[in-house]
């Protein structure tokens, strides 16, 4: 089978294909225009958000059996249409599900130990102690939003920490012995910290907003490992200033361009994004949780295992 790389992956994703007898094909450069005019003449594409493959892009991929995503999520895949062509989907929410429910434990405790702040502070010269003072995360209720390999992986991470876990999914009877399942309304009842964990699709775009913030009865905190057009940054932003929401660690943002590579869509900088790169609330990085050294080998041999069980 003809190959198609489309972004760079760990060079084992090209070994182990062509130990399996595959043609790889690199073309990391070509416009999707240009890769349209050749998509014809491949049986399989391994991507990560280059860009969409849509229906569009995928009608004139006649012969393709399977799209490989090095990544969790399968929002720049026109799966509705994938399928009804046949096309095996192979995503990799094994492969960097650990890493992700690192980046957020890590975003998490940071957040509650002002470590931002004081190393900040320290290194301009100033020794606050009680300043800094943090709290802990003893005796607090996470709720987990999306209960799949993400919610999971954080679940099992806060065990021996002596918190409640609590769980809200789309799906029922997802709940296990790190996280029980509730309805979404115990979940705002009872929350301390809110970590989000669901894929991008149209009834999880613009799920976090100024309804759903204001439902919960306690001030909490906010943790997005997830997809930033998930939240709605302005009411985000609404609920920090309001205290609401007592500090958010923000992996991904509203802003993001669909390729992830980059922050924005245009050029400006939106009155929201103004506000949280200057709160002293927020900690912020660049799509970067399920990104670690392990997690790009694990990312690739969890597509070429489940190609090669597929196809082999």
């Amino acid at each position: 089978m003809k190959i198609l790389h489309l972004d760079i992956n760990h060079p084992l994703i090209l070994e182990q294909f062509k130990e399996l007898g595959f043609q790889n094909d690199e073309d990391y450069t070509s416009t999707k225009e240009e890769v349209v005019q050749k998509i014809h003449a491949y049986d399989g594409i391994i991507i990560r958000s280059r860009f969409a493959l849509d229906e569009s892009f995928l009608e004139k991929a006649t012969q393709l059996k399977f799209i490989g995503r090095l990544g969790a999520g399968l929002e720049n895949i026109d799966t509705r249409f994938a399928k009804s062509k046949g096309i095996f989907l192979a995503a990799a929410p094994e492969g960097n599900r650990n890493a992700v429910a690192e980046h957020a434990l890590g975003m998490l405790l940071a957040l509650f130990n002002k470590l931002k702040v004081a190393d900040h502070q320290v290194r301009s010269g100033q020794w606050d102690r009680e300043g800094n003072r943090g709290i802990e995360l003893e005796g607090k209720t996470v709720g987990i939003i999306g209960y799949g390999n993400m919610g999971k992986a954080f679940a099992k991470k806060l065990q021996g920490f002596d918190t409640e876990v609590i769980c809200y999914d789309i799906k029922g009877g997802v709940g296990d012995g790190n996280a029980r399942q509730v309805g979404i309304l115990e979940l705002q009842q009872r929350c301390d910290v809110l970590s989000l964990h669901v894929p991008q699709t149209e009834s999880t775009i613009a799920m976090i907003n100024s309804e759903f913030l204001n439902a919960f009865r306690n001030p909490f905190w906010f943790i997005n490992t997830a997809r930033g057009k998930c939240v709605v940054t302005k009411d985000l932003v609404a609920a920090l200033k309001s205290g609401k929401v007592l500090g958010a660690g923000l992996d991904v943002l509203e802003y993001e361009k669909s390729s992830f590579e980059d922050m924005f869509t245009d050029s400006t900088l939106p009155e929201a994004f103004q506000y949280l790169i200057r709160s002293e609330k927020v900690l912020l990085s660049p799509h970067v949780a399920g990104w670690t050294v392990e997690s790009k080998i694990k990312l690739a041999q969890t597509v070429v295992d489940k190609i090669k069980a597929q196809f082999c």
